[in-house]
């Protein structure tokens, strides 16, 4: 969910590069370079953490199942990567959160008062980078938490957000490498809750790194996700958000309009009609705890809802 997020200097550098492409109808459109498929191609990507991957995989074969010839590039890396990708053309479609590319591609951060699914949607679509677009979301949502041990919430007496200004200076925060700079990262946090860490050391993006160092104490916040299993089997307390730093996190796919087709947008929907929190917190455990392919937990998913 990846998901942490930034602001300003992805909307600086998609605005630069679209600019660029002068007066083209569409500027996100194959000139040559990139991935050159042909328009009954469609090129997959995912972020370089194991839901996005799997919810790659999960679109990468329903679109097979419909006959679509689909390749695969997987694990490009956070989101200031692989929107640079799709912008090139070296992609044509990756999982995304609604909150997370509305805050990414809105300079200072998201709107105020824009917090619910309907409302984050509609404010992403309008600021979504011309010839791209985004189709049905699904239920299923995936936030970014602040999340602590039961020890560091009983030691500083932590609930919310809130509760860690008074404490944050001393105390480590973990998260992947491109929170520095995100708003819905270290700079939201001050800006918004006036929170500001002792020290931040940077991990992976939700991942086992981040989990791993809060669990032997090595930083004392983590950026977990909030499907991750190991919250509630390590008994871990994910702090509040009443500021609403975090917003509706819905998965939905995030395509190049020239790749979209009735064929590829109907497989798509489809999938997303399915996804729920629940679903996609069961099939993600059994990648991440159970150590199962994740190619054969996606065609587990799409078999046991009926999409292939």
């Amino acid at each position: 969910m990846l998901r942490t997020r930034w602001a300003g200097a992805v909307a600086a550098t998609l605005t630069l590069a679209l600019a660029a492409c002068g007066a083209n109808n569409d500027p996100l459109g194959n000139s040559g370079g990139g991935s050159s498929n042909s328009p009954s191609t469609v090129t997959v990507g995912s972020a370089n953490f194991a839901e996005s991957e799997l919810l790659a995989e999960i679109y990468a074969q329903a679109l097979e199942a419909k006959q679509v010839q689909v390749k695969r590039q997987f694990n490009i890396g956070a989101r200031e990567l692989y929107l640079k990708a799709l912008q090139d053309g070296s992609i044509d479609l990756l999982p995304e959160y609604n909150g997370a590319l509305l805050s990414a591609l809105s300079k200072g951060g998201a709107p105020q008062g824009v917090s619910t699914p309907e409302d984050v949607l509609a404010a992403l679509k309008k600021v979504l980078p011309a010839g791209t677009e985004v189709l049905d979301q699904s239920a299923a949502e995936d936030k970014d938490t602040l999340t602590v041990t039961q020890a560091t919430a009983t030691k500083y007496n932590l609930k919310t957000i809130d509760d860690l200004k008074p404490v944050a200076g001393k105390l480590t925060i973990g998260a992947g490498p491109e929170w520095q700079e995100r708003y819905q990262g270290l700079k939201g946090l001050e800006s918004l809750y006036g929170v500001k860490f002792k020290t931040f050391k940077p991990l992976d993006a939700g991942g086992p790194l981040t989990l791993n160092a809060l669990l032997k104490g090595n930083i004392d916040v983590g950026n977990i996700f909030s499907t991750d299993s190991a919250i509630a089997t390590n008994k871990l307390v994910v702090l509040g958000d009443p500021r609403n730093l975090y917003l509706a996190e819905n998965v939905l796919p995030l395509i190049r309009s020239q790749a979209s087709n009735p064929t590829v947008s109907g497989a798509l929907n489809a999938v997303s009609a399915k996804l729920t929190t629940e679903n996609l917190t069961t099939y993600l455990a059994k990648v991440q705890v159970d150590k199962q392919d994740t190619a054969a937990v996606a065609k587990a998913f799409l078999t046991e809802n009926g999409l292939v």
